[in-house]
């Protein structure tokens, strides 16, 4: 915590930011309610830094407007600053700067920011603002900044694996009662990677009709941002955490069984399969990550899931979650800006329109339009493994990922993207380059069947550009890969195909690379560019 000592007024102003939406936040706890104002801002600054999806400007306002209603019924007093209202300041310390003048408190008290951006800007209001500022940590994550440092400390390889074990044994989750993992594994990984198949007949995830203020907030987006990216409807998305507690119970009673098997499965016009589709809920603050570890857990527990869909959900939450989360602050501000790879193409023109005869990509950008969302593998294996080996330059793929999807925010995008997906970061956080040829794509979905380009053919005009681009990265990326002990051989392969079938790929990609067209500059970032930040 830090705060500046000065005496106590008559109340307490507890800014929620709007990925802060929970009830148990730690700067409510302890708090009298007739003695604190609670202060909720929609800001100009914070919805368009990078250009984000209508949909995801729609959820998260009208969580914010939910939540703020659910705190009034619940007693507390509730300071709203609206987008549209004509004094808004259009930025966070202006807006609590705004309130700070109407309420004359004693005390602000916060929770830390989720993203190094806006913490920035937070650490600076002790030496701004003429009363205490208390800057809290954020417990609603299960493990703390100074937790993951520790365990980080000392390690050449920050291994995923190794601090996801860890968690397990702090937590007890999926443990015995002597300390096993239950059924004897930590992972189940290797029981998790079937195709899909005909008869997967995946139940459908529920969606939500908007009520009059979801209506509000879309007519508001529609007016104010009518020029970002993304379809306004239909939307369906919780933003309550009613709504989010009945997503949650639909999946663990419909689709957790078989959420395992197909996690990494693609199916052309099948946008959510098995998986939870919780992410929205879980990182704006409606769900917590403890309490969906303990249902999957309870889920097999009592015989309703099997071991390798309760073990992959949880290693996503417990796992992955929480150390994309470490990373992010332990490489920050760093690892915004790494290119080891020294990759500049600008991003191509379809990620924003969809018209690209890939039809994997097509139905990825299709599915990230109509809803703001793509499953972990159609991001990294359709999305992020085109823009790693056709060399798209990282920040523009980061504003991508950030703007489009509904459940990005900067902590979980940017590792995920700079470092699992492009490997940017040159291998702090993967091991090898996630880049795969057509066939992986083929192996894990039905996109390649109908497609204008043959997955089967290597090169030229009819291949599947994946194909040429694989090696084309591969080969102009050698120095700095041929050393990787997970990837080094790979390049004996591609020595020993001769100098007319390796000039044939290479061709093949150039050719392929030379017609991209690239992004309109009218979808880049808008407002607060990064090094204002910092």
């Amino acid at each position: 915590m830090r705060t500046i000592s000065m005496a106590q007024t008559a109340c307490t102003l507890v800014p929620i930011l709007g990925d802060q939406l929970s009830n148990g936040l730690a700067s409510l706890r302890g708090c009298d309610k007739a003695e604190t104002i609670v202060l909720m801002m929609e800001v100009w600054d914070e919805a368009t830094y990078v250009k984000h999806h209508k949909q995801k400007i729609t959820l998260i306002f009208s969580a914010m407007r939910h939540f703020a209603e659910e705190m009034r019924a619940a007693g507390w007093t509730v300071d709203y600053v609206h987008l549209d209202a004509p004094d808004n300041s259009g930025s966070l310390t202006g807006e609590v700067a705004r309130g700070i003048e109407r309420h004359q408190p004693g005390a602000v008290r916060i929770v830390e920011a989720g993203e190094w951006r806006v913490q920035q800007v937070i650490e600076q209001w002790p030496d701004k603002f003429a009363c205490d500022v208390a800057i809290l940590p954020d417990d609603r994550f299960l493990c703390s900044h100074v937790q993951f440092q520790a365990w980080a400390e000392g390690r050449k390889q920050l291994t995923m694996e190794l601090f996801y074990r860890e968690m397990r044994k702090r937590t007890g989750i999926l443990m015995t009662a002597d300390g096993k993992p239950k059924g004897g594994e930590w992972n189940y990984d290797k029981d998790n990677r079937e195709p899909p198949k005909a008869d997967m007949n995946p139940p459908k995830v529920p969606k939500f009709a908007p009520d009059a203020i979801t209506r509000e907030v879309q007519d508001l987006v529609a007016a104010r941002f009518g020029d970002h990216f993304g379809d306004l409807e239909p939307f369906g998305w919780p933003v309550t955490r009613a709504q989010a507690l009945e997503a949650a119970d639909a999946f663990f009673r419909q689709r957790m069984a078989k959420f395992g098997p197909y996690q990494d499965a693609m199916v052309h016009g099948s946008d959510d399969l098995f998986h939870s589709m919780v992410s929205t809920s879980l990182n704006c603050g409606l769900l917590d990550p403890l309490e969906l570890c303990e249902r999957a857990e309870k889920a097999f527990d009592e015989g309703h899931a099997p071991l390798n869909s309760v073990e992959g959900f949880i290693r996503q939450i417990l796992g992955w979650r929480e150390y994309i989360r470490g990373f992010y602050w332990l490489h920050m501000p760093g690892l915004a800006h790494d290119n080891v790879l020294n990759a500049h193409r600008p991003l191509p023109e379809f990620f924003w329109t969809g018209e690209t005869d890939m039809r994997c990509l097509a139905d990825c950008v299709r599915s990230t339009r109509e809803d703001a969302h793509a499953h972990h593998i159609q991001r990294l294996m359709v999305l992020g493994n085109f823009c790693l080996i056709a060399g798209i330059d990282p920040q523009a793929v980061q504003d991508w990922f950030l703007a489009v999807y509904a459940d990005a925010y900067e902590w979980v995008e940017l590792p995920n993207v700079s470092g699992m997906t492009l490997y940017a970061d040159g291998g702090k956080l993967a091991t090898k380059p996630y880049a795969a040829s057509g066939n992986y794509i083929n192996k894990m979905s039905d996109y390649c069947k109908k497609c204008r380009y043959k997955v089967a053919q290597k090169t030229g005009e009819d291949s599947c550009p994946f194909n040429p681009l694989y090696w084309h990265f591969m080969d102009r990326n050698r120095e700095a890969l041929s050393k990787n002990h997970r990837i080094g051989r790979i390049f004996s392969t591609w020595d020993r195909m001769g100098e007319e079938k390796q000039r044939a790929y290479l061709d093949s990609a150039e050719a392929f690379l030379d017609r991209l067209e690239p992004a309109n500059p009218s979808w880049a970032r808008v407002a607060i560019e990064r090094e204002a930040a910092e």
